[in-house]
């Protein structure tokens, strides 16, 4: 497992009965997570005592209970030299997943190590976490989102880390039809980063289903990879994609076509009562 175990801002009290007790900075959090599907709470008092308590709602959706009064709308965790804005919003998330801290590492290293100029492409890029630590370790990135906001988000959390004079595109498409651009630009990429939804649709309406669209995206992918590419990183959070699936399409695109090194495993976030709680897989690809 890629265990994303050195942050300092965020960690994860317990997980049980479907649900996470987590600190976000100094608040607690009280959040659905389906994949706790063990019923064993550490300390009773503690799930009692948080700041915000998200409910989902029997017609979808959800909101949240909010305890403290004093929580602000938005405040900021830091993870090694990164800053990263965080709120609660209308769908339980906070605008940071926390387990692909392990992940940012990853690029990061490869990146600071590579000794030539890298231009990076964060495809479903969210607000950014792993567009932060690649323009931290010295990369070019451009930055590619469906939603409007969102990629506002990503703006405002490169901001927050000092990195507003990096060499950074922000841009608001479907990420299929942008890749496909790209191939007839002629634009080359070092390094591609992917987050692609289970389901989703694009500005323009575009449906996206993973197990029909990821591997033709893939493939599309291996069009615009330079000639000396350095990684491939593919994230699913799909129930019904395994790593062996991620290392399948890594082993007959990216190996097939560059040679190189691959792996895929899930990814996962300690708890402090002692257990490990899984969150989706990574499949890597790396450049010998």
């Amino acid at each position: 497992m890629y265990l994303s175990d050195k942050w300092k801002d965020y960690r994860i009290v317990d997980a049980s009965g479907g649900e996470k007790l987590e600190y976000w900075g100094k608040y607690l959090l009280r959040r659905p997570d389906p994949i706790a599907v063990w019923d064993d709470k550490a300390d009773i008092q503690k799930w009692n005592r948080v700041d915000a308590w998200y409910h989902r709602s029997n017609k979808g959706g959800g909101s949240w209970q909010i305890f403290n009064n004093s929580i602000p709308e938005q405040w900021q965790i830091r993870y090694r030299n990164l800053t990263f804005n965080v709120r609660p919003t209308g769908f339980k998330h906070t605008g940071l997943f926390p387990e692909q801290a392990v992940n940012w590492d990853w690029i990061s290293d490869l990146i600071k190590t590579a000794d030539r100029p890298v231009k990076v492409l964060n495809l479903f890029a969210y607000t950014g976490g792993a567009t932060v630590s690649a323009l931290a370790a010295g990369a070019e990135v451009c930055h590619v989102d469906a939603s409007k906001g969102i990629v506002t988000w990503a703006k405002q959390n490169v901001e927050a880390s000092g990195l507003a004079d990096r060499r950074v595109r922000y841009i608001v498409d479907d990420c299929v039809k942008f890749v496909k651009r790209e191939i007839r630009r002629g634009n080359k990429y070092d390094g591609i980063i992917m987050d692609p939804p289970s389901y989703g649709r694009g500005p323009g309406g575009e449906m996206w289903k993973i197990e029909d669209a990821l591997f033709p995206l893939v493939s599309d992918c291996m069009e615009i990879m330079s000639d000396n590419p350095l990684f491939l990183l593919i994230n699913s959070y799909t129930t019904g994609l395994s790593a062996t699936v991620l290392k399948n399409v890594m082993q007959v695109t990216a190996v097939k076509k560059f040679g190189g090194k691959m792996d895929a495993d899930e990814i996962g976030i300690p708890i402090e009562s002692g257990l490990v709680l899984p969150c989706g897989i990574s499949g890597r690809w790396w450049k010998e």
